[in-house]
């Protein structure tokens, strides 16, 4: 039976309105439809209007009164996340954001990856949206400029990187609508001319990082724990004990390497666990030739996946049974999930971003990925929530995303598929222990890093320590580790958030079984929640029995 709607659900529903106008690239990202040809305003002023909206959400909500344990969790979460938001903005932590991954310079560009391109109204639609790029970057540049005279220039790695990214990013508006609408000559030159248009902005953008920001950078890359600890809960929904989790993480890292060296035994006798992962790189069985290549074996695990795991271990809607397998174009090394439009019109997504030159791929490191990225990660986590629209207000299924939350379900649907026998095959249960080693030793590093905490080689840790650590933890290729550290040095707290939030999320499982819930039951219980700050969903997990 469906829900009645509650004046806290108005509330919520209002403030993902106005959230969606005023961050219109996060509503293309969110499938929150109505939005996608307009591009966020990053500006101070674009800034400011969103802080200023989650305080009116916030007033709104403090006269409505819950009603059922649906609207009370709405309630605990809107006053969690706004608030955060607004603390971020009162710190200056929103203003002028540039990293590598996440901020302005690349949901710019990205979120036409997002857009459907089938017809003549889609590129009309990506056409309106690129003609107001240029004002919308000019306004990115205004907030840069803003927070180097507020004393939080950015640091000096980022920028290089940003003026590396801009120009990558220039010729991708270009190859994006090269070959748009052949028999509509007419619309065809608006798009290449509205690309141009776009492409010069990043150009000038290039200028603005290399005249204006550049000199002013700071050179040392950690945000010092004070800012660190705002960021953190951001990305969790919790606050944490930065140095007993720094200690965790050590620890965690520990006994994976000793796993992964029981395992390599058994590989190869007498081989290390650095020994085995090289070796397993050239096991033919596990090598894969061609992103054509790749796509295809991802979307024939993700099908599998799905199958054996629907209605057995997982109640998985019918719109959820397909995950699309894709590779994205841009080249960064990434992979990543994007989520089914809120009509379903738009499948979730399976990208990955493969680096120039890089033809060859080893199932072993990467299977896990896709039990990651898709079922039981991250597709179902996000899709469960979008069809659950007879249950839960629009904010919590679109609106209410916490990266701890996420990547924490993500990381522990990884490990949770190894305990039902997907990973059972020695090079990929090492594949998945090497991801698991990475995330555990991004916590060390990016705790270690941003709050000037000891390294095991007794001294502070700083980017040269970083690399080294990363080096020792990872079989990834060098390119990509490299970009993996910039991000880390550059968004502090979130990479640390996935492993945190794995934890929180293995945590709260034990409690809830203990007292006699079904893992499945228990699953259900707790995605159908949708997404939670990670201490919301321990108080409505537990509260609920």
């Amino acid at each position: 039976m469906a829900r009645a709607a509650t004046a806290v659900d108005a509330v919520a529903e209002r403030y993902l309105d106005t959230f969606a106008a005023l961050d219109p690239c996060a509503a293309t990202e969110s499938g929150i439809a109505g939005f996608d040809d307009e591009i966020t305003d990053y500006s101070p002023d674009g800034v400011a209007a969103r802080a200023e909206a989650a305080r009116t959400a916030l007033r709104e909500l403090d006269a409505a009164e819950p009603v059922d344990d649906v609207d009370s969790v709405t309630v605990a979460a809107m006053r969690e996340r706004l608030g955060v938001l607004i603390d971020m903005h009162d710190a200056g932590l929103d203003l002028g954001e540039l990293n590598v991954i996440a901020s302005p310079v690349q949901t710019m560009r990205d979120v036409f990856d997002l857009m459907p391109t089938d017809s003549e109204d889609d590129w009309q639609t990506i056409g309106r949206r690129l003609a107001k790029l240029p004002e919308r970057v000019a306004g990115y540049a205004e907030a840069l400029r803003a927070a180097v005279a507020a004393g939080r220039a950015p640091a000096a790695r980022q920028v290089r990187r940003g003026i590396q990214q801009s120009g990558q990013i220039q010729r991708l508006f270009i190859e994006m609508v090269s070959q748009a609408v052949p028999d509509n000559l007419v619309l065809h030159a608006e798009l290449r001319q509205h690309a141009e248009n776009a492409a010069n902005a990043y150009a000038a953008l290039v200028g603005v990082f290399r005249e204006e920001i550049g000199p002013h950078a700071r050179d040392v890359d950690a945000c010092g724990r004070d800012d660190y600890r705002l960021l953190s809960r951001a990305f969790l929904g919790a606050a944490v004990d930065f140095d007993e989790t720094y200690a965790w993480g050590l620890e965690r890292l520990r006994s994976i390497v000793a796993e992964q060296d029981s395992i390599a035994d058994r590989l190869y006798p007498g081989a290390s666990a650095a020994e085995a992962l090289k070796r397993l790189d050239d096991e033919p069985r596990y090598v894969i030739e061609g992103t054509d290549a790749l796509a295809r074996w991802m979307q024939e695990l993700s099908d599998r996946a799905v199958d054996a795991l629907a209605d057995t271990h997982f109640d998985i809607a019918a719109p959820l049974r397909r995950l699309e397998c894709r590779i994205a174009p841009t080249h960064t090394g990434g992979i990543y999930y994007t989520g089914p439009s809120e009509d379903l019109s738009r499948p979730g997504r399976m990208w990955w971003s493969v680096p120039h030159g890089v033809t060859t791929f080893h199932t072993w490191q990467e299977t896990t990925t896709v039990f990651h990225e898709g079922v039981p990660g991250h597709h179902l986590q996000i899709g469960r929530a979008v069809v659950l629209a007879d249950q839960l207000n629009r904010w919590r299924r679109l609106g209410c995303w916490v990266s701890g939350h996420g990547e924490g379900w993500a990381l522990y649907a990884e490990r949770l598929m190894a305990d039902l026998g997907w990973l059972d095959d020695a090079g990929n249960r090492m594949g998945m222990l090497d991801a698991q080693r990475f995330r555990a030793a991004r916590v060390v590093i990016d705790i270690g890093v941003h709050c000037g905490l000891k390294a095991p080689d007794g001294g502070i840790w700083d980017a040269d320590r970083a690399w080294t650590f990363l080096q020792s933890h990872s079989a990834m290729a060098e390119e990509n580790l490299r970009f993996e550290l910039d991000r880390y040095l550059g968004w502090p707290g979130q990479a640390p958030s996935y492993a945190i939030g794995q934890r929180i999320w293995q945590q709260l499982r034990d409690e809830v079984t203990a007292r006699g819930v079904s893992l499945k039951d228990f699953h259900s219980r707790a995605l159908d929640l949708g997404g939670l700050p990670l201490d919301v969903l321990r108080s409505a997990v537990l509260g609920r029995g």
